[in-house]
């Protein structure tokens, strides 16, 4: 059955159904804590944000290092499931002290800039794990389904939240989050055992990274192409921020208390994430095999660039939901998948340490200077219309910075492609 959909080989079934259900477990616990954390947002005030976003910078540049010198130290085996498990104790923390109902307004700001720093740590990893299990012409026949898995738990999650934030109460629903992370760190070990087992890795590939803490940055500034995926995550991450705030300005004038707003967050979820799985069971792998990483990394910034321009001439919330599911739809189906083979062509090195400052301190640094330059441009004047407006050529550049990276793949790829073809009927190679 599996086969009809994706193009796995037999000993790759199993691997590919584990990937599936770790994404599933890992986003699917992230969306029932991310409706929690906006809604904690909304109710602190629209004007705060640009300080969260400040604080998690900070934090970010400071648990960044620490990561770094993990992986330099220990396998991944060690290292994978221990900042899991770090990260689940951190939960139950949040929930004994939003239950005992302790400096309610505190623990609601640490949440909320916890639950930022947590959600690019866990994925960012999980990407690299995925980068280090599988080869890179493995990653473009099977990356797509395994994302599919993440979208799934993005759909899942905020369905569960939608009904059960009001009965329930939201604070509960952190313990499900937190039973979804150990499983999680499950499947790391399983997929681990799988690549020294089926796919005979060497131990180097499961051992220490080696290098210094801050080996990370020192490979991205002088390499062209990790500074090109640092631009790609820059740009998407300020067009988010600017999306974003429309979102909880919209939200905050029409729901009338938290479990509301709550609901209404969870819904925009789910319905962006139902269309990302359409497109990624249907389209992802046809457009990356036939069309190439071009075309697929192009679609997210030219719906955001449209977008953009519809918004400033109707911006209101149906609009909106349309804008953010069509444009988070291309993300997770076609641009990220794309992405995460960019970083099959790189070591063990800049994929473990290059990739985690990329993914979260470059992205939540996009985030705060967006943040800032929002609440400035607001300061000013311009209201919804003049910041879609503003967010136009950031989406131009994007695409720019898309085709670049594209180009400079084919050209990586053929110096690792002759190692790995095969003959096919008829003569020709794949």
């Amino acid at each position: 059955m599996l086969k009809r959909f994706v193009d796995v080989r037999d000993e790759e079934v199993g691997a590919v159904l584990g990937a599936f259900v770790y994404f599933f477990t890992l986003m699917c616990g992230y969306a029932i804590l991310r409706p929690i954390r906006n809604e904690m947002g909304t109710a602190g005030d629209v004007k705060h944000l640009p300080w969260l976003f400040t604080v998690t910078f900070v934090v970010m540049l400071l648990a960044v290092p620490a990561f770094s010198a993990l992986v330099a130290r220990y396998p991944r085996r060690v290292v994978v499931p221990r900042v899991y498990r770090f990260f689940l104790v951190n939960l139950l923390v949040f929930f004994a002290l939003l239950k005992w109902g302790v400096a309610k307004e505190g623990v609601a700001r640490a949440f909320y800039v916890w639950l930022s720093v947590y959600n690019l740590f866990v994925v960012s990893i999980f990407w690299s794990f995925m980068a280090d299990v599988f080869a890179s012409d493995q990653g473009k026949r099977l990356f797509g389904f395994i994302a599919a898995g993440g979208t799934t738990g993005m759909i899942v999650g905020p369905f569960l939240v939608g009904r059960l934030a009001e009965p329930v109460g939201p604070v509960n629903l952190i313990l499900v989050s937190a039973v979804m992370l150990e499983v999680s760190a499950q499947c790391v070990r399983r997929l681990g055992h799988w690549a020294r087992d089926v796919q005979h890795q060497p131990a180097t590939r499961e051992g220490p990274v080696g290098g210094g803490m801050l080996a990370g940055l020192r490979l991205l500034v002088t390499s062209p192409f990790l500074l090109a995926l640092g631009l790609q995550v820059l740009l998407y991450a300020a067009t988010s921020t600017f999306l974003y705030y429309q979102e909880v300005q919209l939200v905050a004038s029409l729901a009338k208390d938290a479990a509301a707003r709550t609901a209404a967050f969870a819904d925009i979820d789910f319905w962006v994430q139902v269309l990302t799985l359409g497109i990624q069971t249907l389209v992802t792998g046809r457009v990356i095999s036939r069309l190439g990483l071009g075309v697929a990394m192009a679609v997210a910034p030219v719906l955001t660039l449209i977008g953009f321009g519809v918004l400033a001439f109707a911006p209101v919330l149906t609009v909106l939901i349309g804008v953010k599911s069509l444009r988070g739809a291309s993300h997770y189906a076609l641009e990220r998948p794309s992405r995460e083979i960019l970083f099959t062509t790189v070591d063990r090195e800049a994929r473990y340490k290059s990739k985690s400052f990329i993914d979260t301190v470059v992205y939540r640094g996009s985030d705060t200077l967006s943040a800032w330059l929002q609440g400035g441009l607001t300061a000013l004047g311009l209201g919804m219309t003049g910041l879609s407006l503003a967010a136009v050529p950031v989406a131009a550049l994007w695409l720019a910075v898309a085709l670049y990276l594209a180009r400079q793949q084919r050209t990586r790829a053929a110096e690792v492609i002759p190692q790995t073809q095969t003959t096919l009927p008829g003569g020709t190679t794949a």
